[in-house]
C-alpha cells in the first residue's frame, strides 16, 4: 500500500555517468532496490502538475519562499484510464518537505479535473487528503499544466527505512497531450549523461552516504523539474 502521508528532508545533486556507477559499486551494501527496479533497471513515473493558467505556483516556488506548495497526479509509467494513479500535494517549510497523496481511478481524477466533482464511491481513496488538496485545487483554481516524466532507480537504506535514494534521468516534458494514458514523451531538460540524485530523510544522511558524496566532490543543487521546464518554457525552448 502506497504511503499516504509523510515529512522528511530532500535534498538534491547533479551526478553524471561516472559518479552513478561509482555509486551503484557500493549501494547494495546499504541499501535494497526499490521492487519497481526489476534486475536492476529503471522504471518510468509520470506527472501532470497542477497550475493556474498565469504558472502562479512554479513562479512563486522559483522565488525561493519559505513555504512553497504543488500539485501533481502521477502515475507509474503509462496507464489507462481505469488504473490507478495518485494526486499528491506537496509542501515544503524550512527545508522539510510534508507530502500527501490519495489513489484515484485516472478516468475519474480527469472528471475530476473538468467539473470539480469528487468521486464518492472510490475504496481506495483517502477523503481525508482528498478534501485538503480539493480546497487547494478550488482556492487556486487549478488545473494540469506540464507533463513531465522520467526514468528512476530507487533505493531503501537496509537499517534505516527513514532514508531513501532516487537517481532520475531521461527527464521529459511537454505542455500539450497532457495526459497520463498518452504515451511518454517529451524535451528533454537533462544534459547528456547527467543523472538528478535525491536523497530523502527525515533524520539525518547515514555516513557512509556523506563520505561518498565527499569523495565523489558532489554538492547539492536547488535543480526543480519544474521549475527548469518553466525556465524552458519562458525562453522559448
Amino acid at each position: 500500500m502506497a504511503i499516504e502521508v509523510f515529512n522528511r528532508r530532500e535534498i538534491k545533486y547533479m551526478i553524471d555517468e561516472e559518479q552513478k556507477d561509482s555509486l551503484l559499486k557500493i549501494i547494495g551494501e546499504y541499501m535494497n532496490a526499490d521492487p519497481y527496479n526489476k534486475d536492476g533497471k529503471t522504471y518510468s513515473i509520470c506527472n501532470l502538475y497542477l497550475d493556474t493558467p498565469s504558472d502562479e505556483l512554479i513562479i512563486k516556488s522559483l522565488e525561493k519562499p519559505a513555504f512553497k506548495e504543488k500539485i501533481r497526479l502521477r502515475s507509474y509509467g503509462r496507464v489507462g484510464l481505469q488504473d490507478t494513479v495518485y494526486l499528491e500535494s506537496k509542501k515544503k517549510f524550512d527545508h522539510v518537505v510534508n507530502k500527501r497523496r490519495t489513489a484515484f481511478i485516472l478516468n475519474d481524477a480527469y472528471k475530476y479535473f473538468e467539473e470539480g466533482k469528487l468521486p464518492v464511491d472510490n475504496p481506495k481513496t483517502n477523503h481525508q487528503v482528498m478534501r485538503e488538496i480539493d480546497y487547494i485545487m478550488k482556492f487556486y483554481d487549478l488545473k494540469p499544466r506540464v507533463y513531465i516524466s522520467y526514468d528512476r532507480l530507487a533505493f531503501f537504506e537496509k537499517n534505516n527505512s527513514d532514508f531513501r535514494l532516487t537517481i532520475d534521468r531521461n527527464i521529459q516534458t511537454r505542455r500539450t497531450d497532457l495526459r497520463l494514458d498518452s504515451p511518454i514523451y517529451g524535451e528533454q531538460i537533462l544534459p547528456e549523461g547527467k543523472w538528478l540524485m535525491e536523497a530523502k530523510a527525515f533524520k539525518a544522511f547515514p555516513m557512509w552516504f556523506v563520505k561518498f558524496l565527499s569523495s565523489q566532490k558532489i554538492y547539492s543543487t536547488s535543480f526543480s523539474k519544474y521549475g527548469q521546464e518553466y525556465k524552458n518554457y519562458k525562453m522559448g525552448r
